[in-house]
């Protein structure tokens, strides 16, 4: 896998509103999308930071994957997102050095990215998405 940049770093909030509010008042950033998706039971803003995005994420089901992260672990850094090119390739490829997937196959993440996650176990405590933007090809 070669990363081609950081897509972005996703930040587990209690309150979407407040933190929207939080990084255009202190950082002078403009939130320029807010989506829901359902799958992941999870509403997101994001902000441009040079190529780098913010991506905040607010639970909006306490069992879903980013509730049960800020019950057990609080708000905070939530993962790393890297983007790349044949995300298919990419997650073949490194199932076969052994690394442990959470996602075998790519499925559909905000701003329509494919994206898949592999497991912190593998990856020294960190939550690693990477993500493919097949509509800018």
């Amino acid at each position: 896998m070669k990363p081609k940049h950081i897509e972005h770093i996703g930040i587990a909030v209690k309150n979407l509103e407040e933190s929207i509010k939080f990084y255009e008042n202190i950082f002078g950033l403009k939130c320029y999308a807010v989506e829901e998706v359902k799958e992941q039971k999870v509403k997101t803003a994001f902000f441009m930071v040079g190529q780098t995005k913010i991506e905040l994420l607010e639970s909006t089901d306490s069992e879903g994957p980013i509730g049960k992260f800020v019950e057990k672990k609080g708000e905070g850094i939530h993962h790393i997102a890297f983007a790349v090119d044949n995300i298919e390739k990419v997650l073949t490829e490194t199932a076969e050095k052994g690394v442990q997937l959470i996602d075998k196959t790519p499925r559909k993440g905000a701003e329509g990215l494919d994206i898949a996650f592999i497991h912190p176990k593998s990856t020294f405590g960190v939550l690693i998405e990477i993500c493919e933007d097949k509509n800018k090809k």
